[in-house]
Parts: structure tokens; sequence; C-alpha cells
């Protein structure tokens, strides 16, 4: 990790003297090896004796410059249009929270329609008809009534970003905090769903392969040639 904060020559500001601050990571994962870089600009003030230099009496702007977003990298079995929803609203999450939280909406909406294989005239019936087939038995696996209850909130946090009140000066706000865990909820359903699903299917054709390559070898093995009477039974 390295961090550091170079005061700006620019003298006194609204904030007094001010400076750039970077926070840069680098991931120790040989399969990784990213740096993540974060840039902020901040009041700064000086400080001496031992500790000569400038230090960070508040932070006025932060922007990650890299990655430029905070997706993860998902599976490309999961359908693409599903997972653009998803790093665009992790992409956008900082500058327009009610934006992120919007295709949140929309990507959890693309999951019914492709993993559940639900689709209604919008997306508050799709759900209760994901309920009813969770009550009867008929849901796909890893659909739980509690997932159903948060895929409720992100339908009514996502309205927000979606539709304008009705009294438009009634400003309903979502903030960093809330589109964040849309966004996690969403990274935790494509764990759940599909790459649980995927990892069954996986496995399961494993064993079925096994089955088959055991099969065949006893079907391919010759047949052992009938014992010969013994003495007594040639008599």
């Amino acid at each position: 990790m390295s961090r550091y904060v170079d005061p700006l020559r620019i003298g006194k500001t609204v904030h007094g003297t001010v400076g750039l601050w970077h926070t840069a990571i680098r991931c120790v994962n040989d399969d990784c090896n990213l740096v993540t870089l974060d840039v902020s600009l901040n009041a700064v003030s000086y400080v001496g004796g031992a500790g000569t230099g400038y230090k960070s009496t508040g932070e006025i702007v932060r922007v990650r410059l890299a990655p430029r977003s905070s997706a993860k990298p998902q599976p490309e079995y999961i359908p693409s249009p599903i997972r653009e929803d998803y790093e665009e609203a992790c992409l956008i999450l900082a500058d327009s929270p009610k934006a992120s939280a919007t295709l949140s909406r929309r990507a959890l909406q693309g999951m019914l329609h492709d993993f559940c294989g639900i689709v209604e005239k919008n997306l508050f019936t799709e759900i209760t008809t994901l309920e009813a087939r969770l009550k009867d038995g008929t849901a796909p696996k890893g659909v739980e009534e509690e997932t159903i209850a948060a895929i409720h909130a992100i339908r009514k946090i996502g309205n927000i970003g979606a539709h304008m009140e009705s009294d438009i000066n009634v400003i309903v706000d979502v903030d960093a905090g809330e589109a964040q865990a849309l966004i996690d909820l969403i990274e935790m359903l494509f764990d759940e769903w599909y790459v649980a699903r995927h990892t069954r299917q996986e496995k399961l054709a494993r064993i079925l392969k096994i089955d088959g390559a055991k099969q065949a070898a006893r079907k391919s093995r010759p047949e052992m040639p009938a014992a010969l009477p013994s003495p007594e039974e040639q008599n």
C-alpha cells in the first residue's frame, strides 16, 4: 500500500490549503496483481518537527481511478444483458445512486425472466408469481422466502429512480450505501442461482460421464469361456 499527499501550490482556497491525496493498493494474489488507485482532494495543513510534511485535515472529494468499477468478474453463462446492467450499476454508483438502483432493478427483472422463466406485465406481478411457485414447490432451486422479500425491496428502491413521485416537490433520494446494498444482493443471486446451478450441473454431468465410461467398459470386456467339466462330471 502507498499513501501520499502532495500540496497544490495555488494559494488559499475556500477550503484553506488543499492537496492531492492518493491511496494505491496492489493485490498480492499472483493471479490478480491488479492496482486499486483512489485520488482525493483534501484540505491539508503543514506539520513540523519529526513528522515534517503535510497531513490531511478533511476530504473534499474522492475519485477512484482504477479500477473504474467495483463490479466483480461474472461467468459468461450469466446472460450478457444482465451482466452489463450489473456492471453499469457498479460503474455509476458514486455519481448517480438512483440510476444505479434503477439498473439493479432491471438486472433483477432480467434474472426473473431468464433464471426463473417468469415474464409478466410488470415486475410486481413477476415477483408475486415467484412467491406462488415457491409455495407450491415449483420455484427453481436457490429461491428462498427471504430472497423474495429482498427482491421486493429492490423493486421498490429501484422504482424511486425509475418513476417520479406524484408530488414532484417530494424528493425521495437513494444514497450510495443503499444502492450498494442492491448491488450486493444482485451478486448474491448470481452466486446462489447461476453459479450454484452451474456447479451442480457440472458435478452431475461428471458422475454420469463416469457411469457411462464404466458401462461401456463392461460391454467391451470379452466374455469368459465356460468352465470345463471336472473329471468326475465327465464320467
